[in-house]
């Protein structure tokens, strides 16, 4: 099974590359954890942003195959602790398809992203920067992983 995290914005800073690969890396091969980048919509003056968000959500949703489980990242979706995390990765290991986590650009996903989506995941209430989402993502599957296998890296 694949987790891969699919996200609207390309050439980060070498500090985020470097805190995403470090965890993508700890994830076991059954379990691997791949970054798809989407250019995001060059935004002008005076820009037409839905259809910006439309554009970059054809890209996302082309990234996904109709088989895979497809989890938004937003705002307003369900707050989950690290256990819950855990839970979840469990069942979706069971269900054996692969698991897509969406990331959309400065102005979020376009409705046909949520819609695609089975479950709307919310990281935090505060307001994370893109590239940082990347890493967080990255470390709390690790971290749910290692809850999974009852490895040391989660002190609860």
């Amino acid at each position: 099974m694949r987790l891969r995290l699919i996200c609207v914005g390309q050439k980060m800073p070498d500090w985020v590359s470097a805190g995403y690969l470090d965890y993508a890396r700890r994830m076991p091969p059954e379990l691997s954890l791949e970054l798809v980048e989407i250019a995001m919509a060059h935004r002008g003056k005076n820009p037409d942003i839905p259809r910006l968000m439309q554009r970059e959500s054809d890209a996302i949703l082309a990234a996904t195959q109709p088989k895979d489980r497809v989890v938004a990242l937003e705002v307003g979706g369900r707050s989950w602790s690290t256990e819950r995390l855990a839970a979840q990765l469990e069942n979706w290991q069971q269900d054996g398809r692969d698991v897509n986590f969406l990331v959309g650009g400065p102005d979020g996903l376009a409705e046909a992203c949520r819609q695609r989506a089975g479950q709307q995941w919310s990281l935090s209430s505060l307001t994370l920067p893109h590239p940082l989402v990347r890493i967080v993502l990255a470390e709390q599957l690790y971290r749910a992983w290692s809850i999974t296998r009852n490895h040391p890296y989660h002190r609860a």
